[in-house]
């Protein structure tokens, strides 16, 4: 295996393809986050990271209800090359594709890289687990695809400060401290913005949630701290969120679903007290 320990000044980036990814946000944010005006950073839906490792924050607290990627965010903190000493050795072919995705390891570092391996490999980067808790999201045709294992050495240096939990949202607020910045990017679909909002998101992120949410900034606020919500640009979102603080619609182009898929115009909504 190719000696890596030392690749740490590189800039991090995500390792994960993650459906509702903030990629796409980071230009809007550059405009709006001195990461030198706050004491820490949170975010309690951690997903594949684009903001955190965007700003590179100096304390930092991330967390997420997913204990598998959690457990991946912890093993990359703890042994990047344990994990990389395993990914190197799955092949990339559709048959053995189905043979690692079927098999339930119970060392930490292989079981991580299982996670990078499937998350890569599979269609459209997809999370999806069955009834059993078994991943089951079919083989994507990457087998000339090449992790990019820097990368994942970079991350375990960006992590070195980072706090790291499975948690639920709702449980991570007595972290945040006067003068702190939570990012808030809660799952959400954009494809259903006007129609069956509520219906389809309630399996993904229901309604109770939100308004859990929305008590949840109010404690941010309270504590003095400041935060940035991103969500659907939905009546009932506007309706949950909509306070004094800065509401902003951002309008995006987006392929929804896999090759071939429709490109459409889509708008997301930001809400956040720091303008």
């Amino acid at each position: 295996m190719k000696e890596l320990t030392t690749i740490i000044d590189k800039q991090a980036k995500p390792f994960l393809r993650w459906a509702g990814g903030k990629k796409w946000l980071l230009k809007y944010l550059e405009n709006m986050i001195e990461m030198d005006k706050y004491n820490a950073y949170h975010e309690p839906f951690i997903g594949g990271g684009s903001v955190f490792f965007k700003f590179s924050p100096k304390t930092s607290f991330i967390s997420d209800s997913n204990e598998w990627l959690i457990e991946t965010y912890n093993s990359i903190k703890e042994n990047p090359t344990e994990i990389i000493k395993y990914l190197e050795k799955f092949s990339k072919e559709k048959e053995d594709y189905y043979k690692i995705r079927g098999r339930n390891y119970t060392n930490q570092f292989k079981k991580s890289a299982q996670f990078i391996y499937l998350n890569q490999m599979s269609f459209n980067g997809i999370f999806r687990v069955n009834l059993s808790g078994k991943y089951n999201v079919p083989y994507g045709n990457r087998s000339k695809y090449n992790f990019d294992c820097e990368n994942i050495i970079s991350v375990s240096s960006a992590l070195k400060n980072t706090k790291i939990k499975h948690s639920d949202f709702s449980n991570t607020i007595d972290n945040v401290k006067k003068g702190d910045l939570v990012f808030l990017d809660p799952p959400y679909t954009i494809t259903h913005n006007l129609n069956g909002f509520v219906q389809y998101n309630q399996k993904i992120f229901s309604l109770e949630d939100q308004y859990k949410l929305a008590e949840m900034i109010q404690e941010i606020k309270n504590k003095e701290a400041f935060y940035i919500l991103t969500n659907a640009a939905h009546k009932k979102v506007k309706e949950i969120f909509d306070d004094t603080d800065t509401l902003l619609e951002i309008s995006r182009a987006s392929v929804i679903g896999g090759k071939g898929a429709k490109r459409g115009k889509y708008s997301e909504y930001l809400f956040t007290n720091i303008i």
